[in-house]
């Protein structure tokens, strides 16, 4: 299965790794890596490659016509700790999915089909540029 044009799986993965990478030279701190990842595209999804909710989703963006930036936190190197750290931020666990559009948490799988279904996803989508029509 296709999210984007090319499989989200390695190449999206690649270029979220390398970013990834850079920043924690410049930044130890994986709740100000997080927000520094979550500022950087319209859509941000934290994820692990095997969790059905992560990909449910990964599919409902898709759907939309929505290409998420996707950080596959099973596949990080540094994922443990950024996945601690969203546990922190959430207060919840499991800590994932975590969804930040516009650079602003929109909240869990919970959080994200509420906005879904009352209608104010949307709009925060057109507002943060992922979403045209």
């Amino acid at each position: 299965m296709q999210y984007q044009a090319e499989p989200w799986g390695r190449s999206s993965y690649m270029r979220a790794a390398s970013a990834a990478r850079t920043m924690v030279v410049v930044n130890g701190d994986p709740l100000e890596r997080i927000q520094r990842l979550a500022a950087e595209n319209a859509v941000v999804i934290f994820s692990l490659s095997s969790c059905c909710m992560c990909h449910a989703i990964k599919r409902l963006f898709c759907g939309m016509g929505v290409n998420p930036t996707v950080y596959e936190l099973d596949e990080d190197p540094r994922g443990k700790e950024m996945e601690k750290a969203l546990m922190r931020l959430m207060g919840t666990s499991p800590a994932v999915p975590v969804v930040f559009v516009g650079g602003k948490l929109v909240g869990a799988m919970d959080r994200v089909m509420a906005s879904h279904i009352n209608g104010t996803l949307v709009p925060l989508l057109k507002e943060a540029g992922a979403l045209w029509l």
